[in-house]
Protein backbone atom coordinates (compact mmCIF):
# COMPACT_ATOMS: atom_id res chain seq x y z
CA UNK A 1 0.00 0.00 0.00
CA UNK A 2 1.22 3.47 -0.92
CA UNK A 3 1.60 5.96 1.89
CA UNK A 4 1.28 9.63 1.02
CA UNK A 5 2.09 12.51 3.33
CA UNK A 6 1.16 16.12 2.56
CA UNK A 7 2.92 19.14 4.00
CA UNK A 8 3.24 22.86 3.41
CA UNK A 9 -0.25 24.01 4.30
CA UNK A 10 -0.86 27.07 6.39
CA UNK A 11 -2.28 30.57 6.49
CA UNK A 12 -1.56 33.04 3.72
CA UNK A 13 -2.97 36.38 2.64
CA UNK A 14 -4.92 36.74 -0.58
CA UNK A 15 -2.54 37.24 -3.48
CA UNK A 16 0.20 35.31 -1.74
CA UNK A 17 1.80 32.00 -2.53
CA UNK A 18 2.11 28.62 -0.92
CA UNK A 19 3.88 25.44 -1.95
CA UNK A 20 2.47 22.06 -0.99
CA UNK A 21 4.41 18.84 -1.05
CA UNK A 22 3.31 15.22 -1.30
CA UNK A 23 5.92 12.71 -0.25
CA UNK A 24 6.01 8.93 -0.43
CA UNK A 25 8.39 6.18 0.62
CA UNK A 26 6.92 3.85 -1.99
CA UNK A 27 9.67 2.39 -4.15
CA UNK A 28 7.41 2.34 -7.21
CA UNK A 29 6.27 5.94 -6.72
CA UNK A 30 7.32 6.83 -10.25
CA UNK A 31 4.72 4.39 -11.63
CA UNK A 32 1.79 6.37 -10.19
CA UNK A 33 -0.06 9.36 -11.48
CA UNK A 34 -0.53 11.92 -8.72
CA UNK A 35 -3.34 14.39 -8.21
CA UNK A 36 -4.35 17.08 -5.78
CA UNK A 37 -7.92 17.41 -4.60
CA UNK A 38 -9.42 19.83 -2.13
CA UNK A 39 -12.47 19.97 0.05
CA UNK A 40 -13.94 22.99 1.76
CA UNK A 41 -16.47 22.78 4.61
CA UNK A 42 -19.90 21.95 3.26
CA UNK A 43 -18.53 21.32 -0.23
CA UNK A 44 -17.83 18.19 -2.21
CA UNK A 45 -14.28 17.15 -2.89
CA UNK A 46 -13.05 18.75 -6.10
CA UNK A 47 -10.20 18.12 -8.48
CA UNK A 48 -7.35 20.62 -8.52
CA UNK A 49 -4.46 19.27 -10.59
CA UNK A 50 -2.80 16.06 -11.74
CA UNK A 51 0.47 14.91 -13.23
CA UNK A 52 1.23 11.69 -15.07
CA UNK A 53 3.73 9.09 -13.90
CA UNK A 54 6.40 10.32 -16.30
CA UNK A 55 5.51 14.03 -16.19
CA UNK A 56 4.58 14.03 -19.86
CA UNK A 57 1.28 15.78 -19.13
CA UNK A 58 -0.40 17.91 -16.51
CA UNK A 59 -4.07 18.69 -15.94
CA UNK A 60 -5.72 21.54 -14.09
CA UNK A 61 -9.16 22.56 -12.99
CA UNK A 62 -10.31 25.68 -14.80
CA UNK A 63 -10.47 27.54 -11.51
CA UNK A 64 -6.72 27.23 -10.92
CA UNK A 65 -5.26 27.41 -14.42
CA UNK A 66 -2.58 30.05 -14.65
CA UNK A 67 -2.24 30.23 -10.87
CA UNK A 68 -1.25 26.72 -9.77
CA UNK A 69 1.50 24.48 -11.10
CA UNK A 70 2.05 20.81 -10.37
CA UNK A 71 5.43 19.13 -10.70
CA UNK A 72 7.18 16.01 -9.53
CA UNK A 73 10.66 14.80 -8.70
CA UNK A 74 10.71 11.03 -8.90
CA UNK A 75 14.28 10.91 -7.62
CA UNK A 76 13.00 12.33 -4.34
CA UNK A 77 9.55 10.70 -4.43
CA UNK A 78 7.81 14.04 -4.15
CA UNK A 79 5.10 15.96 -5.95
CA UNK A 80 4.69 19.68 -5.45
CA UNK A 81 1.78 22.04 -5.95
CA UNK A 82 2.90 25.62 -6.33
CA UNK A 83 -0.03 27.92 -5.61
CA UNK A 84 0.24 31.57 -6.60
CA UNK A 85 -2.22 34.45 -6.54
CA UNK A 86 -4.21 32.68 -3.87
CA UNK A 87 -7.82 33.62 -3.29
CA UNK A 88 -10.09 33.08 -0.28
CA UNK A 89 -12.04 30.56 -2.38
CA UNK A 90 -8.91 28.38 -2.41
CA UNK A 91 -9.35 27.75 1.31
CA UNK A 92 -9.76 24.02 1.84
CA UNK A 93 -8.11 20.85 3.02
CA UNK A 94 -5.83 19.70 0.23
CA UNK A 95 -5.32 16.00 -0.39
CA UNK A 96 -2.70 14.17 -2.38
CA UNK A 97 -3.90 11.08 -4.23
CA UNK A 98 -2.24 8.37 -6.29
CA UNK A 99 -3.44 5.98 -8.95
CA UNK A 100 -1.77 3.23 -10.90
CA UNK A 101 -4.53 2.74 -13.45
CA UNK A 102 -3.55 4.25 -16.78
CA UNK A 103 -6.58 6.34 -17.56
CA UNK A 104 -7.08 10.02 -18.33
CA UNK A 105 -10.08 10.44 -16.06
CA UNK A 106 -8.02 12.52 -13.66
CA UNK A 107 -10.83 14.64 -12.16
CA UNK A 108 -12.64 11.53 -10.91
CA UNK A 109 -11.69 10.83 -7.27
CA UNK A 110 -12.90 7.23 -7.64
CA UNK A 111 -9.94 6.57 -9.92
CA UNK A 112 -7.47 7.02 -7.08
CA UNK A 113 -6.37 4.14 -4.89
CA UNK A 114 -4.38 5.96 -2.22
CA UNK A 115 -4.91 9.17 -0.31
CA UNK A 116 -2.97 11.26 2.15
CA UNK A 117 -4.38 12.71 5.35
CA UNK A 118 -4.64 16.23 3.96
CA UNK A 119 -3.15 19.60 4.78
CA UNK A 120 -5.12 22.74 5.60
CA UNK A 121 -4.77 25.80 3.40
CA UNK A 122 -6.39 29.00 4.61
CA UNK A 123 -6.37 32.17 2.53
CA UNK A 124 -7.37 35.35 4.32
CA UNK A 125 -8.96 38.30 2.54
Amino acid sequence: QVRLVESGGGLVQAGGSLRLSCASSERTFSSYSIAWFRQAPGKEREFVAAITWNSDATYYADSVKGRFAISRDNTKNTVALQMNSLKPEDTAVYYCAAKYYRSKDYPNPNEYEYWGQGTQVTVSS
